[in-house]
């Protein structure tokens, strides 16, 4: 289901300025986060309790556990987010949680608890897409962002490009076609036995590897802007079984050079097709210390101006959430109250079509 209900409840406060306080809850995948955000952009308290511990073992999210992990520390998380705020419960306005994408047993220990303070608080609630409020990690940090902005985000479940024209307008440039980039970081990961998660293992080993030692491929650098990481993927496997000998640190250099290699020509490319006034990043895989220093570089050649996430907001925070869930409060007002979740939500674009073409 791509759309919910937005719907005002009697008794709800429901006017929206730079003196909205928002309360952010994110429980998408393995991270429990609470925040808390005033007027969309600045961030009071940002609390984010990780699981990473719990799914090592098993080298991936395991969608029970993880679960559970939220049932038992989200109302700590929001205490804790409401003490460091140094703010009382009544001070809140609004309540926004993550209603997808995301794992369905996740997504609704947040979405039901978010529900409940806004109803014991009497304030209205936020549901909000977790896609788009990656799009607005950057104004957390930079408010004076100029439109139109092509956004690369690039996550465990998700690489797109995609055109912000305005707070709320986005176009879809393009998408991966198979495996996200995360997804390949942390299959690689796995199968070199560098440890949990991918994306800052391979970070690590790279460091001590040669990004030039194997030429592994970039698929699709053609004139569109959609990606394909399988096959990427399946060559480091093949690789690595046809030399057993070779150097973990070499490969995960070199793969993590394709990767980074394809990102970042199709975001330049895409950002002066559409004329953008900037080139920001966002999702964990924005976190990753080549494609930093890559896109800043690219974006110095082509003069243009290049915007990265600090660390702490281009992976899941609740900060995000509060910001987008503000916007959406100005824009659309409360959600319903019988919003549900939403694990296979998409990102609501002026040309929905463009997904089914990509």
């Amino acid at each position: 289901m791509s759309t919910f209900v937005r719907t005002a409840h009697a008794g709800q406060r429901s006017s929206v300025g730079p003196d909205t306080l928002v309360l952010g809850i994110e429980t998408s995948c393995d991270e429990t986060a609470a925040a808390l955000v005033l007027g969309g952009t600045e961030v009071i308290s940002s609390v984010v309790s990780s699981q990473i511990d719990l799914h090592a073992d098993f080298g991936g999210v395991v969608p029970e556990i993880a679960s559970r992990a939220h049932l038992e520390s989200l109302n700590p998380v929001v205490a804790r987010a409401i003490v460091e705020a140094g703010v009382d419960e009544s001070r809140i306005d609004a309540v926004a949680a993550t209603v997808g994408p995301g794992l369905i047993g996740a997504l609704l220990v947040g979405v039901s608890a978010a529900k409940a303070f806004a109803l014991a608080w009497q304030v209205p609630f936020v549901g909000v897409n977790h896609l788009e409020a990656h799009l607005y990690s950057a104004f957390l940090e930079d408010p004076t962002l100029e439109f139109p902005l092509v956004v690369l985000l690039v996550s465990g479940g998700h690489t797109m490009l995609i055109e912000m024209q305005d707070h709320g307008r986005y176009r879809l440039l393009g998408r991966t076609i198979d495996d996200a980039a995360g997804e390949a970081f942390d299959k690689v990961a796995r199968f070199l036995d560098l440890g949990y998660p991918g994306g800052p293992a391979i970070d690590a080993a790279a460091l001590n590897g040669d990004p030039e030692a194997i030429r592994f491929p970039r698929a699709m650098m053609d004139d569109s802007y959609d990606f394909s990481f399988s096959g990427l993927k399946t060559a480091v496997v093949n690789h690595v079984r046809k030399n057993p000998d070779v150097s973990s640190a070499d490969v995960a250099a070199s793969f993590q050079a394709a990767v980074v290699d394809v990102l970042v020509t199709k975001a330049r490319r895409a950002a002066v097709a559409v004329g953008a006034k900037g080139l920001v990043l966002g999702g964990g895989v924005a976190a990753n210390s080549l494609l930093r220093e890559e896109i800043l570089g690219a974006c110095a050649t082509d003069q243009i101006r290049g915007f990265l996430p600090s660390r702490q907001m281009c992976t899941d925070n609740a900060a995000m959430i509060a910001a987008a869930g503000w916007y959406r409060l100005g824009t659309d007002g409360p959600s319903g109250l019988d919003t549900g979740a939403y694990p296979n939500l998409r990102l609501p674009l002026i040309d929905p079509d463009a997904w089914a073409r990509s």
